[in-house]
């Protein structure tokens, strides 16, 4: 028997942009997993105002309390001890914690700790105190060690859990999660596959506007209006009244896949690229649901981001790519539309590789015993 557990409900859509509810239900169907912890974090605020308050009055650093011994046990005692054959498989790689009573444990993570942490900037100063940070990232190498199996959502990530944590190469796999999109989208494009792309549409999900660098997209329209392309760009996932309003901007809100699948899947589909330019990305899910969906992405070379979109199905720019650089290769698609509606064609073929099915399927190999997808073997054939 397999538990799927997360910060949080893994049996619900509200929990980590859907990714536990869509792998949950995927595994379900397929024998792979048998059910998800339930788990609350908001009960334990009270618990944080005390946690925090006895830092301060010790003068230790504060932040950082959903990585502490204290917030893992209590959330740990929400669920009844399991049969030591069970094994629990987490997104969270300091849970359950170590000398809980859980025998088994294995990780399917998109991040290391050493990673948010760096990556993100989420420790030293306004963010997890310093020490807090060491303590953590100390722990979660034991978790590692401990563990079964350390499945990596990218590359970027397995690299970090081999060096930085010093983990065995024969435990390390890399898996790119699918699309936290129903299995039931239907195929087809709301598009018609073909045509001139005037305007060419230039689609933005993302609640968090500044990491994924909305600011870049702005000025890649700019670009190709002055170079009097007609440019649209179609912006969903935030709040429009607290980002930039831009005058080739169309900002729809938040778009919530729980009671508006079609809009969602029609927004996507209108879009004739995606974009993700991100700052910091663990991994990029928005570029797995546009593949699912038949759309093009471009996004930067950051990350994890590199194994969200397989050759052919789009274009990965450099880090250092300029907005004129991107805007150089969307006028060439507008100016050679045949060669843009071949890649959509050739994308709307592979759709079926970007769901969680395939991905289950990749993890059921992995459990079995087979290496295909072991970071070492993916490596050399990179």
């Amino acid at each position: 028997m397999r538990i799927l557990t997360c910060l949080g409900d893994a049996t619900s859509m509200e929990t980590w942009s859907n990714t536990p509810y869509f792998f949950l239900n995927a595994g379900k169907d397929a024998g792979f997993l048998d059910a998800g912890w339930q788990l609350d974090t908001k009960v334990l605020r009270y618990h944080r105002l005390a946690w925090n308050a006895a830092r301060t009055m010790k003068r230790w650093e504060m932040g950082g309390f959903q990585y502490s011994p204290s917030f893992l046990r209590r959330l740990l005692a929400q669920v009844q001890p399991i049969e030591p054959d069970i094994e629990v498989i987490s997104h969270f790689p300091l849970f359950p914690p170590l000398r809980s009573g859980v025998r088994r444990t294995s990780y399917y993570i998109d991040a290391t700790l050493t990673q948010n942490f760096n990556e993100y900037g989420l420790s030293g100063r306004g963010g997890v105190g310093r020490a807090m940070a060491a303590d953590a990232v100390a722990r979660e190498r034991e978790q590692y060690e401990a563990a079964e199996l350390i499945v990596c959502m990218s590359r970027w990530t397995a690299r970090s859990v081999i060096e930085h944590y010093g983990i065995a190469k024969r435990k390390v796999y890399v898996v790119p999660p699918g699309a936290n999109l129903p299995a039931s989208v239907p195929a087809g494009s709301c598009v018609r596959l073909g045509g001139s792309l005037r305007p060419v549409r230039l689609g933005f999900v993302g609640k968090d506007w500044r990491r994924k660098n909305l600011k870049f997209v702005l000025q890649i329209a700019d670009i190709l209006h002055a170079r009097g392309v007609q440019v649209e760009i179609m912006a969903a996932g935030f709040d429009p009244d607290a980002a930039p309003s831009h005058h080739l901007m169309k900002a729809v809100g938040f778009i919530d896949k729980r009671h508006e699948l079609a809009k969602f899947v029609n927004f996507v589909r209108s879009c004739h690229f995606t974009c993700l330019f991100s700052n910091a990305e663990a991994f990029g899910l928005s570029n797995r649901e546009s593949l699912r969906l038949g759309v093009p992405v471009l996004a930067r070379n950051v990350g994890g981001i590199s194994d969200t979109m397989p050759a052919g199905c789009g274009h990965l720019f450099d880090a250092s790519a300029l907005p004129e650089d991107v805007a150089g290769t969307i006028q060439s698609y507008v100016q050679n539309a045949d060669q843009y509606w071949a890649i959509r064609t050739a994308i709307e073929a592979r759709r079926e590789e970007f769901t969680w099915a395939t991905a289950v399927r990749k993890l059921q190999g992995i459990w079995l015993g087979s290496d295909y997808h072991a970071y070492e073997r993916i490596k050399s054939h990179a």
